[in-house]
């Protein structure tokens, strides 16, 4: 089994709570039937399944009827996007030059359905600045999407200002649907759904400590879906149900949402922020090293970035070279999302003008609910002995 005190790798995933993961089998398998099925081993399963909806919802501060379970982050950005195929006609819609994947990826495909998408570049800090979305925004843009957290750098966006922006910036009725990746906010930053003008957010199990395969979408109004099915989820999510992932999810939104009634998340939240200002200063006095964004140096910016990611370079080091000799020594560190691994561009450090070289370098950490002071301290060791034997 590898060994997770070294373990720099969170925002490509989280390590599975061993204890949730046991209880939630333990339920589904006395509770194995299909949910849909209307004899009582189904019935049995279907209420399994609602407790899970209302758990998820209690911790997330909103109602369960807002919740529908999906297979993960990129389902959730998907469906809401594709709902726009079932509206007649095409129009437009806005997305950032810094989403994930799930969403950056699908720019191509939906502008195959006629419909134009217009992206929007961050400033040079990262950041998604409200004025420029709304912007944007043209008599026919139906759709708007914005990551709350951004899975390379960190930076925390300023998602109620955009919703606000959004809001007063609609004319006639006609305000564009906002969806919001909380992909690499749930469990991380404090999260708060009933923002006024956020209409959908995605969120995934196993970026907290969860099963992959099982995500959340949140809508706070009623869409018609694309996709079509058996009618499960309210016809939003056709499929049978993963009872055992809705189960473990709920349980580990119970556990490491950071909110008020979960001081020990609140506290652990906390105490990263501090350990993270030390990392990034400890980093800095390695010869060669730059934390990007150049900003983040900056301590005072601290409130604008999650404490769970950092990015830097190390002149000199490729990311892959740097990842490599790390993993050698049983460190895990990547070079960006995972989702992108084996493709040699970085758009996200291209939207913001970082520099070629920087690029080439630049890896990033990434800490999780059971990271230890000490195995951070490690790993500036680790990277100091590095850099010295490319010196």
């Amino acid at each position: 089994m590898t060994d997770k005190t070294h373990y720099f790798d969170w925002a490509a995933t989280a390590p599975q709570d061993a204890e949730i993961a046991r209880q939630a089998l333990e339920l589904t398998l006395e509770n194995w039937a299909n949910p849909s099925s209307i004899h009582k081993a189904g019935t049995d399963a279907k209420k399994i399944l609602e407790e899970a909806r209302i758990r998820a919802a209690k911790a997330l501060g909103v109602k369960p009827e807002t919740l529908y379970f999906t297979s993960g982050g990129t389902e959730s950005d998907h469906i809401p996007l594709l709902s726009l195929l079932t509206r007649q006609g095409k129009g437009s819609f806005i997305t950032s030059a810094i989403e994930h994947p799930a969403l950056s990826h699908m720019t191509k495909m939906m502008e195959n359905c006629r419909w134009k998408p217009i992206i929007v570049s961050p400033d040079k800090n990262g950041f998604i600045q409200p004025e420029a979305v709304v912007s944007h925004i043209q008599d026919d843009t139906a759709f708007v999407a914005i990551m709350s957290v951004n899975n390379e750098t960190g930076a925390v966006q300023d998602i109620k200002g955009i919703a606000q922006a959004i809001l007063q910036n609609t004319k006639n009725g006609r305000k564009p649907w906002f969806h919001v990746d909380c992909v690499q906010a749930a469990g991380k930053i404090e999260l708060d759904l009933n923002t006024a003008g956020i209409d959908s957010a995605a969120m995934s199990a196993h970026k907290i400590g969860g099963p992959r395969g099982i995500g959340l979408l949140y809508l706070s109004r009623q869409m018609t879906s694309f996709l079509r099915g058996g009618g499960q989820e309210k016809n939003i999510r056709s499929g049978t149900e993963n009872v055992y992932g809705a189960a473990a999810f709920s349980m580990c939104l119970e556990k490491y949402l950071i909110r008020k009634e979960n001081p020990s998340s609140t506290e652990r939240f906390e105490q990263q922020m501090d350990w993270t200002r030390s990392f990034i200063k400890d980093i800095l006095e390695i010869p060669g090293c730059t934390i990007i964004p150049h900003c983040r140096k900056d301590d005072g910016m601290a409130e604008k970035f999650s404490p769970w990611i950092v990015q830097a370079s190390f002149k000199g080091i490729p990311g892959q070279v740097m990842e490599r000799a790390l993993s050698e020594k049983g460190y895990y560190i990547s070079t960006g999302s995972a989702c992108s691994q084996g493709r040699h561009s970085r758009p996200v450090l291209d939207s913001m003008g970082i520099s070629a070289q920087e690029k080439e370098d630049a890896v990033r950490f990434s800490f999780g609910h059971d990271t230890t002071k000490e195995a951070m301290d490690d790993l500036v060791n680790v990277l100091k002995e590095t850099v010295g034997l490319f010196g």
